[in-house]
């Protein structure tokens, strides 16, 4: 699974390379720890596409930490 293109709220692409290189970072591990959670329920007897939807709903109920600020 290769990162994605990283962009700002605006659309703009985020260029400076340490930002980069923390978000890659943060993408590579969380992609592996995602396979070995899923591997891990599918193993265990959890249905997949239960587990794909569980994994899904926590994404979809993360908050902007930025939320409420002015």
């Amino acid at each position: 699974m290769s990162a994605p293109d990283w962009v700002q709220p605006d659309g703009s692409a985020i260029s400076c390379r340490d930002k980069l290189k923390v978000l890659n970072e943060n993408h590579a591990e969380l992609a592996q720890t995602l396979r070995d959670v899923f591997e891990d329920a599918v193993l265990m007897g959890v249905d997949a596409q239960a587990m794909k939807q569980i994994l899904a709903d926590m994404v979809a109920g993360l908050r902007s930490p930025l939320a409420g600020r002015s």
